[in-house]
């Protein structure tokens, strides 16, 4: 799932960054209404963690942008105020939930989770092949009963190829779904990750390299 983060307080906005990071998300972050837009243009978000009084482009203005644009990402929108004018503001915004300051991590990463999975394809919470079980709301994998003790990235990484049912999974895929957008393309991030992953995994080996097209299981 990837995510970004707009939210003009620098240390809330690193802390609910990190917070999504340890579950598996590639998350991005941007402090104002500008920077927010700008990369909501360049990258596809599954969901948009918005505080509604950003400074340049105000929030409001922003979540009317994305929503005009029709774009599938999801938006979580978080303000100071908890009344219900407010909240209903929200909405007629076009926002898909809304979580008032200050408010709870666990909730907060609930409420992406539960939003990611209406961006994308339904997934069931149990993704099984080739003696591999990855229980995603309970973050454990398991290879034949063996529990795998797994780095959030190496999870997700194991999310997106079993997720895609068999079918060859591309770099760019993985960088675009697991990293985020400091990811450098040219780096060997995924390869490595890769390696670590097989090790965990174990023998026989269940994930295949393509040359030139990318991994599958």
């Amino acid at each position: 799932m990837r995510v970004l983060v707009a939210e003009d307080e620098r240390m809330l906005a690193e802390l609910v960054a990190e917070g999504l990071r340890a579950h598996g998300m590639a998350v991005d972050v941007a402090l104002d209404g500008d920077a927010a837009l700008e990369r909501l243009t360049v990258n596809d978000y599954d969901v948009l963690v918005l505080d509604r009084d950003l400074p340049g482009t105000h929030g409001d203005d922003v979540c009317r942008s994305l929503v005009a644009s029709e774009a599938r990402t999801r938006i979580l929108m978080l303000t100071a105020a908890g009344q219900t004018t407010d909240l209903v503001a929200g909405f007629a915004l076009g926002a898909d939930d809304y979580l008032s300051k200050p408010f709870e991590y666990p909730e907060l990463v609930a409420r992406v989770q539960a939003l990611g999975r209406r961006a994308t394809r339904a997934l069931p919470p149990v993704l099984e092949r080739a003696g591999i079980t990855l229980d995603s709301p309970r973050r454990q994998a398991f290879r034949d009963g063996r529990y795998l003790r797994l780095s959030p990235k190496e999870f997700a990484v194991l999310e997106v190829l079993l997720a895609a049912e068999g079918t060859v999974v591309s770099t760019e895929e993985l960088l675009e779904r697991a990293w985020d957008e400091n990811a450098d393309p040219f780096t060997s991030a995924v390869r490595i990750t890769m390696s670590k992953l097989r090790a965990k995994l174990g023998e026989p080996q269940l994930i295949e390299t393509l040359p030139g097209s990318g991994y599958r299981i």
